[in-house]
């Protein structure tokens, strides 16, 4: 076994959940996905597939009728290109996870220099380090005091200062998990510029694109990397079907890449998985084209569960908590609660109340707690927040 493998952390989120394994009590936020079932329409297209007895490997680079319903999606979304530019350039992928290590296998040697915008999704960090990279953090801040205390901001000097000519690789997570801090399309274009004069290379996590709460978007999406980058840029952007279409468990994702570079990700998608499963890829294809009767209304309804949550959060004593701008997570801290895997745990068997600890995220999140609030049901969260309300008074008291 490689060293780099035995030395990677086990997550810590689930250390958390096994907490609280064999008790329906618990009301449990602590995983990243929404707790509805994927809508009807597309699991009959997955069960028509089968149906049709469609269980043989396809094109590494997936089906076309996918790969065309995906850049026209694309191009809906940044109509700057056409649809025969973002079609070239797309790779579908075994999951979002799949499609960011593929992009790592792609780009990263050993010894590598790779720097990544953190607290973020622990994968972000483990999977260049998994291909012996030396990964350099620059961590986002938080503002500690004003209208926006709890907010997780960049600083953008650092960044820049951290990408030299010898990065390989920028990682950037936005809108992000778990902070749902988002990148302005300023931002990107300043980061753009610099990794083009440093010639490195940028790996855009936008998975909660359209988990956008700001209203300043005409398409009703984040701003995007791809709004920016010109068709030669250094730039693969990761996508995924799991949040904004309600499809965690179906593991199906795409890179957008140069075109350049298409080619050798399916060589790379071969050597992985060899293709996405076909059934999958054809509830995708309808997922794609009918995409408008699932996604507006779920965004709609988690800026109502994140508007019922983050207010009863930041009116508890204590509580540190901003407004995320997108995702769908609320990010806060508890004064004089700073082993945030200790709190997560003991909320699960004290409280009955299952959130993520901060540190899985990174050391700069410790002592933070993060609040997936996709439910149903908004009402699970008012009674989240008063069984939170109800363990820190017994604190005080104890």
């Amino acid at each position: 076994m490689r060293a780099v493998v035995e030395q990677l952390e086990e997550s810590r989120i689930r250390e958390v959940a096994n907490e609280g394994l064999g008790r329906p009590d618990v009301l449990k936020f602590w995983f990243g996905e929404s707790d509805e079932v994927t809508p009807a329409f597309i699991r009959e297209a997955a069960v028509a597939s089968l149906q049709r007895g469609e269980t043989f490997y396809a094109h590494n680079l997936g089906l076309p009728e996918l790969r065309q319903a995906i850049a026209v999606y694309t191009h809906g979304l940044h109509p700057g290109r056409s649809v025969d530019h973002w079609f070239e350039r797309t790779a579908v992928t075994s999951g979002g996870v799949n499609g960011l290590m593929l992009a790592s296998q792609a780009l990263v040697d050993a010894g590598d220099e790779v720097v990544v915008v953190t607290p973020v999704w622990p994968n972000l960090v483990a999977q260049p380090h998994i291909m012996g990279a030396r990964v350099k953090t620059v961590p986002l801040n938080v503002v500690e005091a004003g209208v926006h205390a709890g907010a997780w901001v960049l600083d953008m000097a650092a960044l820049l200062a951290a990408i030299t000519p010898a990065t390989r690789l920028l990682i950037v997570n936005a809108p992000n998990n778990p902070t749902g801090w988002t990148l302005s399309r300023e931002e990107q274009s300043t980061i753009l510029a610099h990794c083009r004069s440093t010639g490195t290379w940028v790996l855009a996590d936008e998975v909660y694109e359209r988990l956008y709460y700001m209203g300043d978007s005409a398409n009703g999406a984040a701003p995007s990397f791809l709004d920016v980058a010109e068709p030669d840029d250094r730039l693969i952007v990761a996508h995924s079907f799991s949040k904004s279409f309600l499809m965690t468990g179906w593991r199906l994702g795409w890179l957008v890449l140069p075109a350049a570079l298409t080619h050798a990700v399916g060589k790379l998608i071969e050597f992985n998985t060899s293709c996405a499963p076909v059934f999958t890829q054809r509830a995708a294809v309808l997922a794609m084209q009918r995409g408008d009767e699932v996604t507006p209304a779920l965004v709609a309804h988690l800026q109502t569960c994140r508007d019922t949550l983050v207010p009863l959060l930041q009116a508890l004593p204590g509580v540190t908590l901003a407004q995320p701008q997108g995702g769908m997570y609320a990010f806060f801290r508890i004064d004089g609660h700073a082993d945030c895997l200790d709190v997560a745990k003991r909320l699960v068997r004290e409280a009955g109340l299952g959130l993520a600890p901060g540190s899985a995220f990174g050391p700069e999140a410790a002592g933070w707690l993060r609040w997936c609030f996709a439910s149903r049901d908004p009402q699970r969260l008012v009674q989240g927040v008063e069984r939170l309300r109800v363990w820190m008074t017994t604190q005080k008291r104890m």
